[in-house]
């Protein structure tokens, strides 16, 4: 278990969030019957009130969760898969919410299997993590934990891919397949299958219980509720908080006891994330990330700090992705390689920086869009961010030195190369 998974969840101080809601046993559903009756249909109520909160996915993509929840809705014998695999080395919160709440996870399964009228329920959680172990003791407490199938999954980065954990949980190998068909129309089993982070369906569940406004009391009209961040880099306490999107980066950065030195750049959203320069007034939402060129992807946010060197950083981030690929295709098997050679030579500013710098644009014409999934484009994404933001530092290792007082590692790169199976 990481040392985030140690630290207590920050949360609101009143019941109905994340981390302070007292874990419960069976009966989400029935509870959820008591506060809005029986008609329309049951499934069809919370798919409303779920449309009306404006719930999207806590996973990254940010679908709308309503949404996804019909696409299912209607076919035959659905299976309903809770995503806690949490391949991005920089993210904890789906470890950490499991940990401290594995109840509220599972009734926001439950709740959206009724809903769909699924008949199976499977939660994937990473291989490595004390995940399994913990839902399993949850379950066993329930009498209705048989319901629920727990199975683990690879340490990959890729393995919490969408099609890739369906294809894992068919039989194969950990990693993405060709879409169409997408999970929603045949997924696990060959059947119609809801995938959504564990977060997600946390937050359903909360949903269900205290209703659309309720939730959307927080965070912004665009984008309402709260939460789970993973905040590390230069700020003196690390850890997962619950905060409101709309959240200065500033006021979450404080939440953690401030920052140990200015920042040179911040990186949300993981390594499919990217870097944004450290603007005030910068606020953790995707309307405003989108100023400086981010997203909020998994709302993992890293700050970086002044001494540091974001051209190192980079490089070694982009190797690790690289490693990572599946080999499916020639943008991740040679283009990938290729990306991270390149800035692997200017980030020792060795002789051919210049040409591997040069270089950089042309390789991103050759892979963008052309991979079997997205793994390379958000590779690219990542690399196009950080030429931009530390343009400077870029520069001076192209002169044949760098500027950094520290060559410690920041970002976290995982060294063991996990299996596919």
């Amino acid at each position: 278990m990481s040392a985030y998974a140690g630290q207590s969840l920050r949360s609101r101080d009143h019941q109905g969030t994340l981390g302070l809601l007292p874990p419960r046993g069976a009966g989400a559903y029935e509870e959820f019957l008591n506060l809005y009756g029986p008609t329309p249909t049951p499934g069809e109520r919370l798919i409303g009130v779920l449309e009306g909160s404006g719930l999207s996915g806590r996973g990254g993509a940010g679908f709308p969760t309503a949404r996804k929840l019909r696409a299912v809705r209607d076919g035959r014998r659905p299976v309903v898969l809770a995503n806690g695999t949490e391949g991005e080395p920089a993210s904890h919160k789906d470890e950490v919410l499991l940990a401290h709440n594995p109840h509220l996870v599972i009734d926001g399964a439950l709740l959206a299997a009724d809903a769909v009228r699924a008949r199976r329920v499977i939660i994937a959680v990473a291989r490595a993590t004390d995940a399994a172990a913990q839902l399993e003791r949850a379950l066993a407490s329930r009498p209705d934990g048989d319901r629920v199938e727990v199975k683990t999954v690879p340490e990959r980065f890729i393995a919490g891919e969408e099609s890739a954990l369906v294809h894992f949980l068919n039989g194969g190998e950990a990693k993405p397949t060709a879409t169409p068909p997408r999970a929603f129309e045949r997924g696990v089993g060959g059947r119609p299958t809801l995938v959504q982070n564990v977060e997600t369906l946390a937050t359903l569940a909360l949903i269900a219980r205290y209703g659309e406004e309720w939730f959307r009391a927080s965070g912004t009209a665009a984008e309402p509720g709260n939460v789970l961040a993973t905040v590390c880099g230069a700020v003196r306490m690390p850890g997962v908080l619950e905060v409101p999107l709309g959240i200065l980066l500033s006021d979450l950065f404080a939440r953690c006891g401030g920052l140990t030195e200015p920042a040179s750049a911040y990186l949300v959203g993981g390594y499919f994330g990217r870097w944004v320069p450290p603007i005030e007034g910068l606020e953790l939402s995707n309307e405003s990330l989108a100023t400086a060129g981010g997203r909020l992807g998994a709302r993992t946010v890293i700050a970086l700090p002044e001494s540091s060197c974001g051209v190192l950083e980079s490089a070694r981030v982009i190797a690790y992705m690289a490693r990572q690929s599946a080999e499916q295709c020639g943008p991740c098997v040679f283009g990938l390689r290729t990306l991270a050679a390149r800035f692997a030579t200017i980030a020792r500013a060795e002789p051919g920086a210049t040409e591997a710098y040069r270089a950089l644009a042309g390789l991103h014409r050759q892979i963008a869009r052309r991979g079997a999934c997205a793994h390379p484009d958000g590779v690219l994404e990542f690399a196009a961010s950080a030429t931009t933001v530390f343009a400077d530092e870029f520069s001076a290792h192209l002169a044949g030195h760098c500027t950094a007082h520290s060559h410690q590692h920041v970002l976290p790169v995982p060294t063991k190369q996990g299996d596919w199976r």
